[in-house]
């Protein structure tokens, strides 16, 4: 048990490390259109913007289920990576269909991979609104 709990620990780490990477890497490029965001059609940037950012963030939360996955393949949790990342992916969104479960050795790891999932795509909608919010800010100024 205590081993499921380190590991999951510093995968989760891992994870919000990775995600970080990818909300920082999209600040600065938010940063950078202010000009580009206040001519033309305020509404279809948006809408360009919202998509893009979208892409980009799962990106990242795509980038831990792969991190996930190949934890479960070193510890021979899962012995081909297709269910490895399969379970990943289910358990990470926490939709756990059920049909691919792990041993009872390693069902703690599970949850945290679930609890992983809640941390990060709370971590993306938080940053989404903010970014939202600040873009609606910017647009709302009048063109220099």
């Amino acid at each position: 048990m205590l081993i499921q709990l380190i590991i999951g620990t510093f995968v989760i780490c891992g994870t919000v490390l990775i995600q970080a990477m990818f909300i920082g890497v999209l600040s600065k490029a938010l940063a950078n259109i202010n000009d580009w965001l206040l001519n033309g059609s305020k509404t279809l940037k948006m809408i360009l913007v919202v998509t893009a950012m979208v892409i980009w963030l799962v990106g990242g939360l795509t980038a831990s289920a792969w991190l996930w996955a190949a934890i479960f393949l070193i510890f021979d949790v899962f012995s081909e990576l297709e269910p490895a990342l399969y379970f990943s992916v289910v358990t990470f969104t926490t939709l756990g269909y059920g049909d691919v479960v792990l041993g009872t050795q390693w069902r703690l790891l599970g949850s945290l991979t679930a609890v992983n999932g809640l941390i990060i795509v709370g971590l993306n909608t938080a940053f989404l609104m903010e970014a939202i919010s600040q873009i609606r800010k910017v647009q709302s100024k009048k063109p220099s």
